[in-house]
């Protein structure tokens, strides 16, 4: 009995092995893509258009002050209003990450990215028109607006792709908008040089050019069915389920699947969407919640985006020549989507635990590389080129694993119920952890010196330790199994007290499975 199990499931596994993407449909390819596209690569190229025309944007704001006062900002005062226009994006985002769990629920999730489009075309007329009409306000409060749709869109793109993607490609589809973000900072730096939109009289439209690709992705993405899990769990609506997994996968033998998703309904018919309060609250998934804070918090404390904020100065401290550094700059972006990629198409292969384990490892190693070499490169000329190497490995590894996996274990680690409650915690924690490092770094730096990029990282062996000892594989597996894996202790000594384990069922038990004595059923 239980070696038909076994067999069943190493079928499967030798199948996601050999032909990983023969579920891989047009139409999925499509929204992964839209929605990549649209959405999360306007995160990333809100994080890096500021970087280039950041001495435009002061004089902007020098020049309007002189007109309207008479007198111009100190240096101090000019770079208070600049530090506001870059951060007012993460206080935007985190306002966005908590709006997420009761718009899915309210609009769907394809729903909720096409509604929050509009957010974009506000944003982007702002800033655009906020130097004709000599406003840094516009330009403050249209950065505002981004952030609000990128905590928005960073939270729903990967649970929508995670829940049309069947198992076997959760993974590739979760990462895919990890490698958009990474595109759209190559995008904003590539854009940024002097020889495209670098210059003074181009930058508002610099700003404004994340219309273009939410434009094109507000014309197709309507088309598409919205996620079948949606619609069959929470709006019980089973023809437009059938209807859109028809749309999603490649053969019309679709039961088994539907099959699976009732499953899950009927384990959740008494529990309504919970709200994030009683998401914490809840002994049963306490777990999960501990696993989504620890990844999404040590995501944005790893040092990516101190990296990402300072490279410019990181390089010219190696010696770097300052003409010579905005095109630097630009090769890390390529280094990022490759690394991205490489992610991308090796997870259904390695795993979600190697991928995130080994980067946060890499970028540990690489941040303790970089405190030595910036420490020895005064007595040993070849160490600052040591310290871009580490830059580099640490971009790498940040874009392998940590960039996209804790948004697609976030989506994995939760039943239908818990989904939005977990990711507006994730998002909103994310967020926060983002303004944080980006508002203590330079204090931190100016305090501990070369030394600042050891808390990096004992922050990212700290979470790769974490990783490897709690958060379970969770490739090629479905979200009733998952949740299995996550049982209270409760249900595992129940489970072991039976006598035979293979004539089991899931039932239902505070929304999640708890395994009971089926007589009647048996591995055929």
């Amino acid at each position: 009995m239980i070696w038909c199990v076994e067999k069943k499931r190493k079928g499967i596994k030798l199948m996601s092995q050999q032909d990983i993407f023969s579920h891989l449909t047009s139409s999925l390819l499509a929204v992964a893509f839209l929605t990549s596209f649209g959405s999360s690569m306007l995160y990333g190229y809100n994080l890096a258009v500021v970087n280039s025309p950041a001495g435009y944007i002061k004089d902007f704001y020098n020049r309007t002050v002189v007109s309207r006062n008479g007198t111009g900002l100190n240096e101090e005062a000019l770079t208070l209003m600049y530090s506001l226009t870059v951060s007012v994006f993460a206080i935007g985002g985190l306002i966005g990450s908590l709006m997420v769990g009761t718009l899915v629920t309210k609009f769907g999730r394809k729903g909720t990215v096409v509604n929050s489009s509009v957010l974009v075309f506000l944003a982007g007329s702002l800033m655009g028109f906020s130097r004709i009409c000599a406003s840094p306000e516009m330009l403050i409060i249209g950065r505002f607006i981004t952030g609000i749709h990128s905590g928005i869109s960073l939270s729903v793109v990967p649970m929508y792709l995670g829940e049309i993607a069947p198992k076997n490609l959760r993974g590739f589809l979760g990462l895919m908008p990890s490698i958009f973000i990474c595109a759209g900072v190559f995008l904003a730096q590539i854009l940024g040089l002097h020889e495209l939109l670098g210059m003074e009289e181009h930058w508002p439209l610099f700003l404004s050019l994340v219309v273009v690709p939410t434009f094109i992705q507000l014309m197709l993405l309507p088309w598409f069915p919205e996620s079948p899990r949606y619609l069959l769990i929470e709006k019980h609506n089973v023809h437009a389920t059938i209807t859109a997994l028809k749309w999603y996968r490649a053969k019309c033998n679709i039961q088994a699947e539907i099959e699976e998703m009732q499953e899950e309904q009927r384990s959740l018919s008494s529990v309504e969407t919970v709200s994030v309060w009683q998401l914490i609250l809840d002994h049963t998934v306490r777990w999960q919640v501990l696993s989504v804070v620890v990844i999404n918090i040590g995501m944005q404390l790893s040092g990516i985006d101190a990296i990402w904020f300072y490279t410019n100065d990181i390089f010219e401290n190696a010696g770097i020549p300052a003409p010579e550094i905005q095109y630097t700059t630009v090769g890390t972006g390529a280094i990022e989507i490759v690394a991205g990629l490489i992610g991308c198409f090796t997870i259904e292969r390695l795993g979600r635990r190697p991928l995130i384990i080994g980067g946060f490892g890499v970028m540990g190693m690489c941040c303790a590389g970089i405190t030595l070499s910036l420490i020895l490169q005064t007595h040993v000329p070849f160490m600052k080129y040591v310290s871009v190497g580490c830059v580099v490995g640490i971009i790498a590894g940040f874009c392998i694993g940590p960039a996209g996996v804790p948004f697609l274990i976030t989506a994995e680690l939760f039943k239908q119920s818990h989904r939005p409650a977990a990711y507006t915690v994730g998002g909103s924690l994310n967020w926060m952890s983002n303004f944080t490092i980006g508002f203590i770094f330079p204090f931190l730096q100016m305090s501990a010196g070369s030394y600042c990029y050891l808390v990096f990282c004992a922050i990212c062996v700290s979470v790769a330790i974490y990783v490897y000892f709690v958060i379970p594989e969770t490739k090629n597996k479905t979200f009733v199994e998952i949740s299995q894996m996550f049982a209270t202790k409760e249900a595992v000594e129940e489970s072991q007290a039976l006598t035979h384990p293979d004539q089991l069922k899931l039932k239902k038990m505070n929304g999640y499975g708890s395994l009971e004595f089926d007589s009647s059923s048996s591995c055929p």
